[in-house]
C-alpha cells in the first residue's frame, strides 16, 4: 500500500513541481531584491538624512526584529492553515509595506515599514522552503529547495543593479519601489500555487492530496492503475506539534542544531552583508564605487548555490554544510585582511560564494529533520531564533567597528564573523544528522526514541 509520501518519492520532476518552484523562487528573488537594497539604502539615507552610525544599525535591525515574529507565526500558521496560504498572504504583507517604505517622510516611519516589510519576509520564506520539499521526491529534494534558494541571488544582483544605477541619480526612495510592484504581481501569480500533498494527508484531506499527486504521476506517465484508491493507506490525522513539543526529548537535539545554525548564519550573513557598503566607504571608497564591487560580488553567489546544489546530492547535507561554513570563515578573515582592491574583490566574492553556498544548504536541511505535523512550526522557530542574530548583528558591527577606529575596526569585524561561522562549522561536524538519500517521513522517524 503506498501512501502519499511513497507515491510522490517515486516521481521525477514534474511540470507541476517546476511550476511551486518557479513561482514560489520568484517571490523569493524580489524578497532578495528587498534585502539586498537595504545595504544600499543604509549608505543612501546616512547621507541623506544625517544618520548615526547607531540609527542606521537600527534600520537594518528593525527588518530583521520583523522577520523573527514573521517565520515564528508564519511556521504555526503553515501547520495548522496549509503552506500555500502562508506563501501567498506573507508575500502580499512585504510587497505593500516595501511600496509604503518609499514614501517614509521620517526615520520612525521607515522603521515601522521596514519591521512590518520584515515580517512578511520572515514568514514567506519557512513556508516557501517547507512546500517545495514536500513536493519533491527524495532524489531531488535537496537540489529543489536550493535552486528555490538560488533565487536569492538574481535578487541581490537585481539589488546591486539598482544600488549602483538607481540610488545615485534618483536618490534611496526608488530602490523599494522597484521592487514592491513585481512582488505583488509575483503574489497574485501565485494563486495558482497548489497546497502540499503531504501536509494535505497529515491533516485528513486524503481525496484532494490524492488527486494532486494523481495529476504529477500522470504527467510523469506513470500509469493510473499502478496507484489505484484503494491503495492509498488513510493516515489518523496528526495533531499539531507545539512549541514546547520542540523541546521535548523527541525533537531537542534536532531544535538545538538548528536554532544554532540559523543564529550563527543569520548573525555571521547580515553582519556583512548590510554593512559592506558603508564599510568600504570608510575604507576611503566612494559610495557608487562601492555599489560597484557589492554587484561584482553579488555574482559569486550564484556559482556558490549551484556547486551548494549538485554537491548536497552527491555528498550529502552535513558534509556540505560544514564545508561551506568553513570556507565562509576562511573568506571572512582573509576578506577583513585585504590590503588593496584585488583582494577586497577576490575574498569578497570568496565570501559571498562560500555563504550563500551555505544558506541553501541550511533551507534544504532545515525541512527534512522534522515530520510533516512538526514541519512548519520547527521551521518557523528555527528561522525565528535566527533572526535574532540578524538583528544583533547591525548593532555589534558598528560598536566594533568604531571602538578600534576604522582601519583595525574593519578587521576585527571580519575576526568576529570567522568566529561565527567556523563555530557553526564545527556544530554541523559534531552534532549534525545525514538526511540525504531518506524520506522525509524515515528521517523524522528515525530521530523519534
Amino acid at each position: 500500500m503506498l501512501n502519499i509520501a511513497a507515491r510522490i518519492d517515486r516521481l521525477p520532476n514534474t511540470p507541476i513541481m517546476k511550476k511551486i518552484l518557479f513561482l514560489t523562487g520568484i517571490g523569493w528573488m524580489f524578497d532578495a531584491m528587498d534585502q539586498g537594497m537595504v545595504s544600499g539604502v543604509m549608505a543612501a539615507i546616512g547621507k541623506e538624512w544625517m544618520l548615526t552610525t547607531t540609527q542606521i544599525g537600527m534600520l537594518g535591525s528593525s527588518g530583521m526584529l520583523g522577520m523573527a515574529l514573521g517565520a515564528a507565526l508564519s511556521g504555526m500558521a503553515a501547520d495548522r492553515f496549509g503552506r500555500r496560504a502562508v506563501v501567498m498572504y506573507t508575500l502580499i504583507i512585504y510587497g505593500l509595506a516595501s511600496a509604503l517604505s518609499g514614501f517614509s517622510a521620517n526615520f520612525p516611519m521607515l522603521l515601522i515599514l521596514r519591521f512590518l516589510t520584515g515580517f512578511g519576509l520572515g514568514g514567506e520564506l519557512p513556508a516557501a522552503s517547507t512546500l517545495v520539499s514536500e513536493y519533491s521526491p527524495t532524489k531531488l529534494r535537496g537540489r529543489n529547495v536550493i535552486m528555490l534558494e538560488s533565487f536569492w541571488a538574481w535578487g541581490w544582483i537585481l539589488a546591486a543593479l539598482v544600488a549602483y544605477m538607481l540610488i545615485p541619480v534618483y536618490g534611496w526612495r526608488i530602490a523599494f519601489w522597484v521592487g514592491a510592484v513585481p512582488a505583488l504581481y509575483a503574489a497574485y501569480l501565485r494563486k495558482s500555487v497548489p497546497e502540499s500533498p503531504r501536509y494535505l494527508e497529515s491533516v485528513g484531506r486524503l481525496k484532494e492530496a490524492d488527486g494532486l499527486v494523481s495529476r504529477m504521476e500522470e504527467q510523469a506517465g506513470i500509469k493510473s492503475a499502478e496507484f489505484t484508491g484503494a491503495e492509498v493507506e488513510v493516515p489518523e490525522v496528526t495533531e499539531r506539534v507545539s512549541f514546547l513539543d520542540l523541546w521535548s526529548k523527541k525533537y531537542i537535539r534536532t531544535t538545538i542544531v538548528l536554532w544554532i545554525i540559523w543564529f550563527g548564519i543569520n548573525f555571521g550573513y547580515y553582519g556583512f552583508v548590510l554593512w559592506t557598503p558603508t564599510l568600504l566607504v570608510g575604507k576611503g571608497f566612494a559610495l557608487v564605487k562601492s555599489f560597484e564591487f557589492t554587484l561584482i560580488m553579488c555574482l559569486a553567489q550564484l556559482p556558490g548555490y549551484y556547486s551548494a546544489a549538485y554537491l548536497v546530492e552527491k555528498v550529502g547535507r552535513k558534509a556540505v554544510l560544514s564545508l561551506y561554513f568553513a570556507g565562509t570563515a576562511f573568506a571572512a578573515w582573509m576578506f577583513g585582511h585585504a590590503g588593496n582592491v584585488n583582494e577586497v574583490l577576490a575574498f569578497g566574492c570568496l565570501l559571498y560564494f562560500f555563504s550563500l553556498g551555505a544558506w541553501g544548504c541550511v533551507y534544504a536541511y532545515t525541512p527534512e529533520v522534522y515530520p510533516t505535523a512538526a514541519r512548519g512550526s520547527g521551521t518557523g522557530w528555527a528561522s525565528a531564533f535566527g533572526r535574532l542574530g540578524a538583528f544583533i548583528a547591525p548593532f555589534v558591527v558598528p560598536v566594533i567597528y568604531k571602538s578600534y577606529g576604522t582601519e583595525a575596526g574593519y578587521t576585527y569585524v571580519f575576526i568576529m564573523l570567522t568566529a561565527v561561522f567556523a563555530a557553526v562549522s564545527i556544530v554541523v561536524a559534531l552534532m549534525g544528522k545525514e538526511t540525504m538519500g531518506k524520506s522525509l517521513e524515515e528521517i523524522s522517524g528515525a530521530g523519534r526514541e
